[in-house]
């Protein structure tokens, strides 16, 4: 059996019967994404804090995206990059949901002090089982990978992508893959939108 132990805002998974981080298998393309209720920052004021569960986003592509930890520096621009572009993916019909296995007030605590994150229009979770649960814990110290899932309507993970915790990610590149997702075709070596399809045959 598994416990979860929650230290400082992160969260390691500690053996009871010979489990332990190392055997944490991530979630990949075409399993269902996990049902989870998490606590999540939503602004900055002090009510600003909610529940959410997949089911605030039932019907909807869901970009989420973890990050390490918060108060760190690679991290923020990252999450000001999702915030930039948050109205294409808007239009788009898909929703970003960023976290990490900090607490809701540790991601409260961060956007007041940080200018580029004050205003962000997605929620910040606190990922501490969710993270488990899609297996992308670091196999050390348990913080998350810089990982990123897009899912569709139905629930399915259609795309993952994890980076190294010093190394950035694409934001660009995650909306040119949810674009050929989207359009249900044969999509080309560095396609983008507008580029043609392969025609099979």
């Amino acid at each position: 059996m598994e416990r979860i132990v929650q230290l400082n805002g992160w969260i390691r998974a500690r053996t009871l019967s010979g489990s332990s981080l190392e055997n944490l298998t991530m979630l990949t393309v075409g399993d269902a994404f996990p049902h989870y209720s998490a606590q999540a920052c939503v602004g900055t004021g002090k009510d600003d804090v909610k529940l959410l569960t997949q089911a605030d986003y039932a019907g909807r592509w869901v970009v989420y995206f973890f990050y390490p930890k918060d108060f760190t520096f690679v991290c923020p621009t990252e999450i000001a990059e999702f915030n930039k572009q948050v109205k294409a993916f808007g239009d788009r019909d898909t929703s970003v949901v960023g976290g990490s296995t900090d607490n809701e007030y540790s991601h409260l605590a961060w956007r007041r002090a940080h200018p580029d994150l004050a205003d962000l229009k997605f929620p910040l979770i606190a990922a501490q089982k969710l993270a488990v649960e899609l297996g992308i814990l670091e196999k050390s110290e348990g913080y998350c990978l810089r990982a990123t899932f897009i899912v569709d309507p139905n629930g399915v993970i259609q795309w993952v992508d994890v980076n190294q915790g010093r190394v950035g990610r694409n934001v660009a590149e995650v909306m040119r893959v949810l674009d050929a997702l989207q359009s249900d075709e044969l999509c080309p070596c560095n396609w983008k939108k507008g580029d043609p399809y392969v025609k099979a045959g």
